[in-house]
C-alpha cells in the first residue's frame, strides 16, 4: 500500500467528525474580516470628508479676504468663512488654525495685485473612538489645505 494512502485512511475518521462546522467557520472568518473592512471604510469616509471641508474652507477664506476693505475686516471675514465651512461639514474643531501669508508686501496684504495665501489646519477624529481615549488628540488625522487669491488690480479705487 502506498504511503499517502495510509495517511488518508488515518485522516478520514477525523474529517467525518467535522460535519456541519463549515457554516460556523465561514461566519466567524467573515466577521473577523468584515468588521475591520467596515471600520476602514468609515475612517476613509471621515478623512475624505474632512479633506474636502478644509480645502473648501481655505478656498472660501482666501476669496473673502481679498474682497475686504480693511485688513481687520479681512481677517474677521476669513475666520468666519472657515468656521462656516467647517460647521457646514459637521466638523467642530476649536483648534482649527488659520494662517495668512501675503506677497509681494507681507506687511500689507491688501495691495493691488497682491497675492494672499490662506492655510487652514484641522484634526479629524477617527470614527467610533470615544472621547475618553482622547489623549491630546493622538487619535485624529491632521489635515491642511492652502488657497491663493490675487487682490484685484482695481482694489481701493472705488
Amino acid at each position: 500500500m502506498p504511503r499517502w494512502k495510509r495517511w488518508t485512511d488515518r485522516l478520514a475518521p477525523l474529517a467525518s467528525q467535522q460535519g456541519g462546522t463549515a457554516s460556523l467557520e465561514f461566519i466567524t472568518v467573515g466577521m473577523i474580516l468584515l468588521i475591520p473592512l467596515v471600520y476602514l471604510a468609515l475612517a476613509v469616509a471621515a478623512i475624505q470628508g474632512g479633506a474636502l471641508a478644509v480645502e473648501g474652507a481655505a478656498r472660501q477664506a482666501a476669496r473673502v479676504y481679498v474682497q475686504a476693505e480693511t485688513p481687520a475686516e479681512a481677517s474677521a471675514r476669513a475666520e468666519r468663512a472657515v468656521a462656516f465651512a467647517l460647521a457646514d461639514a459637521d466638523i467642530a474643531d476649536p483648534r482649527a488654525a488659520i494662517s495668512i501669508a501675503c506677497s509681494p508686501n507681507p506687511a500689507d496684504c491688501l495691495t493691488r495685485r497682491g497675492v494672499v495665501t490662506v492655510t487652514v489646519s484641522i484634526r479629524v477624529p477617527l470614527p467610533l473612538v470615544p472621547a475618553v481615549l482622547d489623549f491630546d488628540s493622538p487619535l485624529a488625522v491632521p489635515l491642511e489645505a492652502s488657497a491663493t487669491q490675487q487682490v484685484s488690480r482695481f482694489w481701493g479705487a472705488g
